[in-house]
């Protein structure tokens, strides 16, 4: 079997944000003995990964260091102002997608994993995320 959503989520600055809570909101996986979860999200300026979630150090670390390594720099491309290409880099760095196994009805993540979506936009954004189950 699949199912497939489509959620947005709206953004309200550059960083990093653990968004499990939104996923899991949206989808109904209690009754998933086993199956897999694919986190898909429609940009090129934003990234989703997995890291830390309980401590937000983590997410502040990650926003400074990957705009110390990115930004900054002179860019060709800049369509939409000074940020656009570091945070299409940003993205292909990170990543546009996740697969995440289900068991027993839940996210087999570690106990400290959550998912990130990145904005790496320097405005406010909606971000538009497909999750699609297979079980």
């Amino acid at each position: 079997m699949i199912k497939q959503t489509e959620i947005v989520i709206r953004t309200t600055k550059r960083g990093f944000f653990v968004i499990t809570d939104e996923i899991l909101n949206n989808v109904n996986i209690s009754n998933i003995k086993m199956g897999m979860m694919n986190i898909f999200l429609k940009h090129t300026s934003a990234s989703l990964s997995i890291n830390e979630n309980a401590s937000s150090d983590v997410r502040i670390d990650l926003e400074n260091f990957s705009s110390d390594l990115i930004d900054n720099k002179n860019y060709i491309h800049s369509y939409e102002g000074e940020d656009d290409m570091p945070a299409h880099i940003k993205s292909s760095l990170f990543g546009v997608s996740l697969n995440i196994p289900i068991t027993n009805g839940k996210l087999n993540i570690g106990i400290w994993q959550g998912i990130y979506l990145n904005e790496h936009r320097n405005t406010p954004q909606h971000r538009k995320i497909v999750i699609t189950i297979y079980y």
